[in-house]
Formats: C-alpha cells, sequence, structure tokens
C-alpha cells in the first residue's frame, strides 16, 4: 500500500512539473512558432520587393544580394525565436558557429564558389547581358547567383558554371566595347593581279554600312602561302553587326573574285616524277 501511495506522489509531482512547464514554455513556444511564420512572411516579402527594385536597376547584382539577405535575415530570425524560447542566444550561436564550420569544410567547393560571386560582383569582370566566352563556351549571361553563373549560349543551350571556376580562370567579355574588328583573310593565284583584287575588297567594304571609316579599314598583303597570295582584310564593325558583316563578305568577296576572273585557288602540290636510269 505504502509503494502505491509512494508511485501515486510521484506521478502527481510529474504532473504538476509537466503542468508547470507547460504553463512555463508553451507561451514562449506558441509566440515562437508566430514570429517565425510572420517573420518568414515578411522576409520573403522584403527579398521579393528586393529583387524587384535591384533587376531594374542592377540586373547583375539582384540575385546574388538577394540570395545573401535572405540568408542572413532568416538566421537572425532564428536565433531570436530561439531567444524566446529561452535558449541562451550564446550557446546557439557557438552551436551554429560549429555547426557552419563544419559544413564549411564538407563544402570547400561551394565556399569557393560564393568568394568567386563576391570577387565577380566586386571587380565586374561581366554583367547580366554580357556575351562571354569561358570554360568553352560562349553566350549571354542570363544570371549571376551565389554560387553559380547562367550563360544562354547562341544555339539555345543553358550552361551553369560554377563562380570560383569563372573568378580563377581567364575568360573574354565581348560586349566591353561598342565595336570590334573583324579580321578576315582571302587568297588569289600567283598570276592574278594584287592590285585589282586589293581594290574590289576595298570596293566591297565601302559598299557595306556596317564598315565603320573609322578606324579605317585595311587591305594588304598578309602573306605568301604555298598555292596562293594571302590578302588580309581588317574592317571595324560595331558589335552586334560583327559576324554579319562577316559572312556576307565571304559571299560577296567569292562572288565578285568570280565575276572579276581572280581565282582562289586551293591547295595543290607538284609532283616530279624523276626516271630512274
Amino acid at each position: 500500500m505504502d509503494d502505491l501511495l509512494s508511485a501515486d506522489g510521484r506521478a502527481t509531482e510529474y504532473l504538476d512539473q509537466a503542468i508547470a512547464l507547460m504553463m512555463t514554455y508553451a507561451p514562449k513556444v506558441l509566440l515562437a512558432i508566430i514570429t517565425l511564420t510572420i517573420g518568414l512572411w515578411l522576409i520573403n516579402r522584403f527579398v521579393a520587393a528586393l529583387d524587384s527594385r535591384l533587376a531594374k536597376k542592377d540586373p547583375t547584382l539582384n540575385k546574388f544580394l538577394c540570395g545573401l539577405v535572405s540568408v542572413i535575415l532568416k538566421i537572425l530570425l532564428l536565433i531570436s525565436a530561439a531567444s524566446m524560447i529561452g535558449i541562451a542566444t550564446t550557446s546557439f550561436v557557438a552551436i551554429i558557429g560549429a555547426a557552419g564550420l563544419a559544413v564549411g569544410l564538407a563544402l570547400q567547393g561551394s565556399l569557393a564558389n560564393f568568394a568567386g560571386g563576391v570577387l565577380i560582383l566586386l571587380f565586374k569582370p561581366f554583367k547580366v547581358g554580357d556575351t562571354i566566352e569561358a570554360q568553352g563556351f560562349v553566350g549571354s549571361v542570363r544570371e549571376i547567383s551565389i554560387l553559380y553563373t547562367i550563360i544562354d549560349t547562341f544555339d539555345n543551350r543553358r550552361v551553369v558554371i560554377p563562380n570560383g571556376q569563372l573568378s580563377n580562370s581567364s575568360l573574354t567579355n565581348m560586349s566591353v566595347y561598342e565595336t570590334r574588328r573583324c579580321d578576315m583573310s582571302f587568297g588569289i593565284g600567283y598570276n592574278d593581279d594584287i592590285d585589282k583584287a586589293k581594290a574590289i575588297l576595298q570596293r566591297l567594304i565601302f559598299e557595306d554600312e556596317r564598315a565603320l571609316q573609322d578606324p579605317a579599314p585595311l587591305v594588304v598583303v598578309g602573306g605568301l602561302g604555298d598555292s596562293s597570295v594571302n590578302l588580309t582584310v581588317r574592317v571595324w564593325t560595331k558589335a552586334g553587326d560583327l559576324w554579319p558583316f562577316n559572312w556576307d563578305m565571304q559571299e560577296r568577296v567569292k562572288k565578285a573574285f568570280d565575276a572579276e576572273g581572280i581565282s582562289i585557288p586551293f591547295p595543290q602540290q607538284q609532283v616530279h616524277m624523276l626516271k630512274a636510269d
């Protein structure tokens, strides 16, 4: 009987303690949940508004900055909610720091990509909308995020390149300047009139409005090949006109040379047969 009474007493004591804990922590837990819910909603609204504002002013920065701000605000919100429950923030921060160190060691590549993204935004070797050549791909920069840069190639492929690789290797930005130089080479036969061929090329360049006259176009003999005299042509155009101008010139030069009797030789070899004695 005494054992039963003792057990009932302990049960009553535990129940009282549980009720006391619930009365003490239930409001704090409820308040923390409400804070988390409202805080996450406010953070999402703030980040969306920031993204919308930066997209108009600086589309290069908005994705990176919005992602970083979202992560920082959510960590701060989590620490605030934990302090409401009664968890010591100093211990909580220490736990987060230890966890961050462990995660950092496990995700060294991601940290390198994050650092690369910061360097890209600081030094701005390219921005959203630029045409770049990097890691064997050529395309237009669509987005610069925290860890990756996304480019769309001209044959409609989407390429995701880690920021760490972009910040630690060479790349070519084709959109920095408004004009670019188009370099072409045309071969003519050794028996053809060089001056006539140069005059044809100069006429074709002058007739094309896409060819800029300042700096002046250059048409010179660039070299003497095995079976042709190679004429080097250098013409400045607007950046967007470079390739259309190049492709059109190839066709127009072939037709003009054919019409004027200028040959475009193909590689050939002369073989001399020696008669054995």
